[in-house]
Parts: structure tokens; sequence; C-alpha cells
């Protein structure tokens, strides 16, 4: 287990505040992981950093990351068998080089697998749980490696049974995929990829869409009804291209990203009375 103090967390968040820990912690097997847990019963978990907001600039209690480590894939047949801390865009393409097809979507999408499991991650009509098999995790409650099936695990929009039960924390996960051509699955990684960076911001620090999609509405086509593209508070701003993301555009810190997101809440809900949830991780 690598062990780190006073940690500069700038670099390990996508919206690039700036902020430290005390202690960071980066475990490289399932007996790290269980010895954490047994030591720190009071903590942060940290994935790959790219669906959060840091609300502090210290943190003094120790974090567990799993960022550039515990991120081994192994394939069988049509079966990958991945790490929580795997990137989701490392195991698109390493599926693309073995000809499996089924994580596409992920090929620009910034996500560890533990989180995207958390989240149900997705896009395109297209989520995680359409190739998951079973997860591999270590509960809390009694500090025992368990498994789970996806048929037990009552998905749902940018929802998770690990999302409901913080106490269960994701090792490990088993994905089907389907054999097809090299040249189809790099045809629809790349298509993917330019949809998405036509339409989103990525020329500046920022954390994907901030909130979930409220039945019967978009939240970028609520953005334009409001006029509230780039709308800035300190150094972050709803983004002019899509207004369901905040970008970094000057130095923004965790509170200035939080007040906007307090305002654009308010005035969605005076004028349409839709109460719209965050998607990222307050921390």
């Amino acid at each position: 287990m690598k062990i780190t103090k006073n940690l500069d967390l700038t670099s390990y968040n996508s919206y690039k505040i700036k902020a430290s820990c005390k202690v960071a912690y980066f475990p490289e097997s399932e007996e790290d992981i269980v010895s954490f847990f047994t030591l720190n019963k009071d903590f942060i978990l940290l994935g790959s950093g790219h669906n959060i907001i840091f609300s502090k600039d210290y943190y003094e209690k120790p974090m567990l990351l799993f960022n550039g480590n515990f991120n081994q894939v192994e394939v069988e047949d049509d079966v990958l068998e991945i790490e929580a801390g795997a990137m989701m865009w490392d195991v698109a393409q390493l599926a693309l080089e073995v000809g499996l097809s089924g994580v596409e979507i992920f090929y620009d999408i910034p996500s560890s697998l533990g989180g995207a499991i958390v989240m149900n991650a997705g896009a395109s009509g297209e989520e995680i749980k359409d190739v998951l098999v079973k997860v591999r995790y270590l509960d809390l409650a009694d500090l025992q490696i368990k498994e789970i099936f996806k048929e037990e695990m009552s998905f749902e929009y940018r929802n998770s049974f690990f999302q409901r039960n913080t106490d269960k924390i994701v090792l490990k996960a088993w994905l089907k995929l389907q054999k097809k051509g090299k040249t189809e699955i790099r045809e629809k990684m790349e298509l993917l990829k330019t949809q998405r960076w036509a339409k989103q911001p990525k020329d500046f620090p920022n954390a994907g869409s901030v909130f979930k999609r409220p039945s019967g509405y978009y939240v970028g086509a609520l953005i334009d009804e409001l006029h509230m593209k780039g709308f800035t508070i300190g150094g972050a701003k709803i983004s002019e291209k899509h207004g369901g993301f905040i970008i970094n555009f000057n130095n923004a810190s965790g509170s200035d990203i939080l007040e906007i997101i307090e305002e654009v809440k308010r005035r969605v809900y005076n004028l349409h009375q839709v109460k719209l949830e965050v998607e990222q991780r307050v921390i």
C-alpha cells in the first residue's frame, strides 16, 4: 500500500479544484483495502475524481484513493474481470484490442470501474448494467468479501445497490461482452466521441453533467430557457456550449460551483416546480 502525507488533490479531481488531504492511501490489493477499513472507520473514498466536487480546501480524514492503482483487467473468452480502480476508457481500449463489443460508450467517459457501477454510468441509451454480470465487494458491516449478481442490484437511472448501501465497497466486476470486428467497434467508439465533443465543453476543467435528467425535461433546455449559459460565480460558470455543465475557467473553488448549483436549482424550481437532483458527489 502506498501512503502519501499532505497530498495535493488538484490533479485528483476533474474540476481541478485546489485541495489537499492529511494522508492518502493507494491500495494495490484486496488485502490492502481490508487492512485500511480495519483501521479506519471515518474516511473518504475517492475514485478517478471525475464526478465529484470538493467543498473544502483541506481534509483531515484519511482518504482511500483508486487512481492509477488496483486497476488490473483480465480477459477470458468474452468476459472481462476488472479491478475497481481501472479507468473505463482503458477498459474500452482493451476490449477493442481483443475484438469485444459492449463498452464502446466508455471510450470517452471519464470514470473508474467502481464509480461507473456505483452511478450506473452510461450514455446514448446504454448503461454499464447492460453488460454487468456480477460484482465482488467488501461489506464494511462485517469486513467480509462478498459477491452479488446484477439481478440482485436493482439498478436505476444513475443509481445502484452500491449508491444506496455506502458501506459496500466495489472491489471487482465481471462484464460480459460480444465478439465483433475491430473495425466496427472502433467506428462506434470514434462516432460516440465525436458526438460528445461536439456538445460538451472539453476545453475547460469540468465533471460532466451536473444534474440528473428530471422526468419530462432536459437540463440543457431548462438552462437555455432561463438564459443562464455563461452565468458566473467566482471562477466557475455555466458553460456556453452546454448548459448542463459547469466549468472551472479561472481557479474556481468548490463553493463557487456549489453556489451556481443552488442558484440553478432555485430558478428551475421557481419556474417549473421541478426539483433538480445533483448527479455529482459533494465531498
